[in-house]
């Protein structure tokens, strides 16, 4: 009974220290509901109006404001060489981070949903140096109504008597990030303060909000 005993003991701490090791090893848990980012500034200027033609914003700087998924925090413009940063904001344009090699892939979907990152389909940002002019992996432009929501474009800018910014309902944009890990974001408002009814005449633009996980261990599980 002694050496049974004995041989229960052994197994027993064998097993916890299996346990506590698996417990060490495992990566934290990710929620797939998302940090929100609030009011992320995206070059705003106040808008001047002019009666005779469009209004104007002269006092933009036309910096974009570049952001890490890594630290959840904004990068110094001065660090825009470096690798410290995945995604950039100014008006309506979001830059990837070339020097990372940072890409994306763009899914239609429930964000709560999207467990996986895709294996494959990831499209880089491309500078032509010759030209000076860059081919956005995500688009700049508004969605034309007659092109399926499932490509490349983020918004829609309203009808012919509004040129309300408003994110397609269900883009979800994965990110292979310059750490070489990934991330998924939605854009959930282009106002400050995210209003549920945008007024363009009073509410300020150029805010962004968004919700974003990043996945800090490498794999593509969220």
């Amino acid at each position: 009974m002694k050496k049974l005993n004995i041989y229960s003991f052994i197994l027993s701490s064998a097993i916890l220290l299996v346990v506590a090791a698996c417990s060490n090893n495992d990566p934290a848990p990710v929620t797939s509901q998302g940090v929100i980012y609030k009011d992320l500034n995206a070059d705003y200027a106040p808008l001047v109006l002019n009666p005779a033609g469009p209004p104007s914003r002269p006092t933009q700087t036309k910096k974009y404001t570049l952001f890490s998924f890594k630290t959840g925090a904004i990068v110094a413009n001065a660090d825009s060489s470096k690798n410290t940063w995945d995604i950039g904001f100014q008006s309506t344009n979001i830059i990837l981070n070339i020097n990372g090699n940072v890409g994306v892939k763009i899914v239609q979907g429930v964000f709560n949903e999207l467990k996986t990152a895709p294996a494959d389909g990831y499209v880089l940002d491309v500078y032509n140096a010759t030209t000076k002019t860059r081919t956005f992996a995500i688009s700049a432009s508004p969605k034309p109504s007659d092109v399926a929501a499932t490509n490349q474009w983020w918004y829609n800018s309203g009808t012919n008597t509004s040129t309300i910014i408003s994110p397609i309902a269900g883009q979800i944009f994965v990110v292979k990030t310059a750490n070489g890990n990934y991330a998924k974001f939605e854009i959930l408002s282009f106002y400050k303060g995210a209003p549920a009814t945008v007024n363009n005449l009073t509410d300020l633009d150029r805010y962004y909000t968004f919700r974003y996980v990043y996945q800090p261990n490498g794999t593509t599980t969220f």
